[in-house]
């Protein structure tokens, strides 16, 4: 439909005004909130993190659009069953313990939100047992885990131990990220995923949801 495509292209834009003004429009039209969420809010989001991966866009115009899709849920939560947006599967996110750098897992958490992720954001400085106790808490499918120093990279490895040890780990998957974090180390440490940015981190979260029974 058209102004689902409107839609799409205004929170690509980042125009939280007209992305709002659409979405009430298409709500008139009596088109269902879920059609609207898929085909308009996350079809375009989807875009935008596409585009931030190939680095046509940058951190400013992500922000813009996510706060242009927030417009367009907020006008959308009325009308949802229950008075909430369904997620296609839940997310822990965190910066590990010892850690205090959460700018690009505030990203990741963003851009999962954007692709129609629910996102448990602990923080920094998360003890590996929270991200546990969360994954329970919440049924996630998925901890997601960043750190940006070396000396609190051990961390990741004392979670997917906690998963094991627990029974979990083939429950609960495990990515993780971070600048001094590579695909050897997860592979050394177990984790089921890698991202070197934000964009990939979605795109890894997707697939490993795939695989959840």
């Amino acid at each position: 439909m058209e102004i689902l495509q409107h839609i799409s292209e205004q929170l690509q834009k980042g125009e939280d005004g007209d992305v709002r003004r659409l979405t009430q429009s298409a709500v008139d039209q009596e088109i269902t909130a879920q059609k609207i969420l898929r085909d308009g809010l996350i079809a375009g989001m989807t875009v935008v993190g596409e585009r931030f991966r190939d680095h046509e866009i940058f951190l400013p115009d992500v922000l813009l659009a996510a706060k242009a899709m927030t417009g367009g849920l907020e006008v959308l939560q009325p009308h949802m069953i229950g008075g909430r947006v369904p997620s296609i599967g839940k997310v822990v996110l965190g910066t590990v313990k010892g850690d205090l750098h959460d700018i690009g897992k505030n990203l990741v958490g963003i851009m999962l939100q954007g692709a129609g992720y629910e996102v448990i954001d602990l923080g920094h400085d998360v003890a590996p047992e929270r991200f546990l106790e969360a994954a329970r808490e919440q049924g996630a499918a998925v901890i997601g885990m960043s750190a940006l120093l070396t000396t609190t990279m051990p961390a990741m490895r004392r979670v997917v131990d906690l998963l094991a040890e627990a029974d979990l780990k083939g429950d609960v998957r495990t990515i993780i990220g971070g600048a001094p974090v590579s695909q050897d180390f997860a592979d050394e440490i177990g984790a089921d995923a890698y991202a070197y940015d934000a964009a990939h981190a979605v795109e890894q979260v997707k697939a490993l949801t795939r695989r959840t029974p």
